[in-house]
């Protein structure tokens, strides 16, 4: 399989302003053996008559409209026609390097089945780039240059949702798109982690992540927080949590709130720390807040930490290096 068929699925609506330039980053590939599965999520504006008129051109290019409503169904409905030995995501508001098949592609093939091939990211924008995003940009490409993009897989989605590629084979094994679950990018990468498909590192830049106001991350419901956090806690439940472990719980703002409310709603005791001494000894949801030094004294402990202070996340790290505790195994970091 030196030449293998890649299946590029693209949900899209209402980003007719985009399109173009998306489709033509597509076309003028180095690596040609490709097919998009281009499917309407109910557009309003003029995008599905920008995808046909460039379907009439280019044979390689199907266009649908989605049988269903969203994003998830839409990304089904695509995977479900596709052919490809290798599958891809791409979002239809974005660029791709010229490169970027030719280069996921042959990471495929160098490393075989049960890898996801990866590649850094660039954001871009017509008002610049907030530190926010340049912040996660930066963290996201040092994960990706090393391939130890689950390490840190709790604090965010870390792997871009139009930046991969994995065999046909390897995606079927996860799921594929059948889980309904949202933030749905998210979902799958924790199923990759899960099902033990491996990253490979990527030290070049493969896509231009376009960011504007009216962008599905930053509009639709299924990206708040809320979301974020109920899915880091079904998965660490579902694949790190140590049913013979004493559960804490790092902090008491919001997210530390939130996840409290998770662990009892599934019926899990869990002992609650921090180091304000405003909050010590007072009594939050029926459980009552600790000095982070009581750690020492609980055996076999799994620590979830919501603190989100860079700073005071060093200083927790180092304080539980002098324990003993290892990242991943024994404590995990939710933000």
């Amino acid at each position: 399989m030196q030449n293998p068929l890649v299946s590029i699925l693209i949900p899209f609506k209402n980003t007719s302003e985009f399109l173009p330039d998306c489709l033509n980053s597509i076309i003028e590939q180095t690596y040609s053996h490709w097919e998009i599965l281009a499917v309407d999520d109910g557009s309003s504006d003029s995008s599905y008559q920008i995808v046909e008129e460039y379907a009439h051109k280019d044979e390689r290019i199907k266009l649908s409209k989605n049988p269903g409503s969203g994003i998830i169904q839409a990304l089904r409905h695509a995977f479900n026609q596709s052919k490809g030995q290798m599958v891809t995501r791409m979002d239809s508001d974005d660029i791709m390097t010229l490169n970027k098949l030719e280069v996921m592609v042959n990471s495929l093939l160098r490393e075989g089945n049960g890898h996801v091939a990866v590649g850094q990211v660039t954001y871009f924008s017509s008002r610049g780039i907030s530190n926010g995003y340049a912040r996660y940009e930066k963290w996201l490409n040092y994960l990706t240059e090393n391939g130890s993009n689950y390490n840190e897989i709790y604090k965010e989605c870390v792997i871009p949702s139009p930046c991969w590629m994995t065999y046909r084979d390897d995606l079927l094994k996860v799921g594929a798109f059948d889980s309904n679950r949202y933030p749905e990018d998210y979902d799958l990468t924790f199923r990759f982690y899960r099902n033990n498909l491996k990253c490979i590192p990527c030290n070049q830049v493969l896509h231009y992540w376009r960011d504007y106001d009216h962008r599905t991350s930053r509009t639709s419901e299924h990206y708040a927080q809320n979301y974020f956090l109920g899915i880091k806690l079904h998965y660490f439940l579902n694949i790190d949590y140590k049913k013979d472990s004493v559960l804490t719980i790092w902090g008491a703002g919001y997210k530390g709130k939130e996840i409290a409310k998770g662990l009892q709603k599934a019926g899990l005791k869990f002992i609650w720390l921090c180091d304000n001494p405003n909050k010590i000894g007072k009594d939050i949801y029926g459980v009552e807040m600790q000095h982070f030094s009581t750690l020492k004294n609980i055996e076999n402990p799994q620590s979830i930490i919501t603190v989100a202070n860079e700073q005071a996340q060093e200083s927790i790290k180092k304080y539980l290096a002098k324990l003993g505790h290892q990242n991943m195994e024994d404590y995990f970091f939710f933000c």
